[in-house]
Parts: C-alpha cells; sequence; structure tokens
C-alpha cells in the first residue's frame, strides 16, 4: 500500500502537481470567502479536465470542464454580493431532497449511457459525483451553508476514484478537502450565526 503510493507519487506529472497546488490555493480562500478562490479553482479544473480525460474518466473530465465555467459565475455572484452586504445563508431542506432526488436520477441515467457507450471506470460512482458537484457548486456560488456537507462527500468518493485511476497525488487533495470541508462548515457557520445568532432549521 505505502509502495504503490510513493511510485503513485514519483510517476505524479508536473501538471497534476501544479493542479493540486491551485486547488489547495482555491479552497482555502473559499473558506475565507474570498474571490480569488474561483480564479484559482478555475484554473485548477482546466488541468483536471485533461487528466481526467486521459484516466478515462469522463464524466469528472466534463465536471471540470463545468468548473471552469462555473468560476466565472462563482466570482460574479460574490462580487455582487460583497457589494450588497449579503453574507451566507442557508437552503430550505426541501429543496435539498428535491436535488436528491434528482441527482439520483441523473446519476442513473448517465451511468447506464456510460456503461453502454464507453470503457469508463466506475460509471456509476463517476456520474453520481458530477451531478453532485454540479449542485454544490452552484451552492457554493450562492454563498449556501450546506455546500460544505455536500463537499464531505463528494471529495471521500472522488479520492477513490482518483486512486484507482493512479491519479495519487489528486486523490491525496481530495483526502485535504476533506479536512478544508470541515474547516469551511464551521467558518461560515459562524459567519451566519454572527448575523442570525438564532438560526432556525429550514424546511
Amino acid at each position: 500500500m505505502i509502495e504503490r503510493l510513493l511510485e503513485g507519487l514519483r510517476a505524479t506529472s508536473a501538471w497534476e502537481t501544479l493542479s493540486v497546488l491551485l486547488g489547495i490555493g482555491y479552497v482555502v480562500y473559499a473558506v475565507r470567502r474570498q474571490r480569488l478562490a474561483w480564479i484559482l479553482g478555475g484554473a485548477s479544473s482546466a488541468i483536471l479536465v485533461y487528466l481526467y480525460a486521459r484516466g478515462q474518466l469522463p464524466m469528472q473530465a466534463l465536471l471540470n470542464a463545468f468548473y471552469v465555467a462555473m468560476s466565472f459565475y462563482g466570482y460574479a455572484q460574490w462580487t455582487r454580493q460583497a457589494i450588497e452586504s449579503e453574507g451566507v445563508s442557508t437552503l430550505p431542506l426541501r429543496w435539498h431532497l428535491l436535488a436528491g432526488l434528482i441527482v439520483l436520477a441523473a446519476a442513473y441515467a448517465t451511468a447506464r449511457l456510460l456503461a453502454a457507450e464507453t470503457n469508463a471506470a466506475w460509471p456509476f460512482l463517476d456520474a453520481w459525483t458530477t451531478w453532485a458537484s454540479l449542485f454544490a457548486t452552484w451552492l457554493a456560488a450562492r454563498a449556501k451553508l450546506e455546500n460544505w456537507i455536500y463537499w464531505l462527500v463528494i471529495d471521500a468518493l472522488t479520492a477513490v476514484l482518483s486512486a484507482a485511476q493512479g491519479l495519487v497525488l489528486v486523490a491525496l487533495l481530495f483526502v485535504l478537502y476533506l479536512g478544508f470541508s470541515a474547516v469551511g462548515f464551521v467558518a461560515w457557520w459562524r459567519q451566519l450565526r454572527s448575523v442570525s445568532p438564532a438560526v432556525p432549521v429550514a424546511t
């Protein structure tokens, strides 16, 4: 196990290393709700489009292409929120339930297509993490607290997918993201409580 990890690290490309460093920068600034996060994240994702496509994870490649596009949206949203002094908020529970059903249905349909038409590895997990990440990214751009909870699950699964395809450093990055997601949730929760000390449960 350790030897395989070391071999993977030795085989890490310069592009993968750069993507990881940019990704770390993204999550650090995202926790602090600074717009630079979207610039760094977009650059990291642009590199991952190529790496995941080469690693036969087409949905992850498409997901990162979406991240590149969302980096422009996220930057614009956080700029507007800063101007209008909008803080962290939550999304009603019924919308999370609806989104969960939509993500499962989309992942199932996509996984069947991938299994039938491509030689993609891990089709359902690849598809589910992709669709769930679309929703979580939208939540992050809208400064919704719950985005960090989604990322805890998504990052864990993406770490497994990346390691299975030999992207060891990227897998370690997503393990690191798990810690940042926990820190991000606490930091954003404190921001929310500082504005609304008695935060109700959204329904």
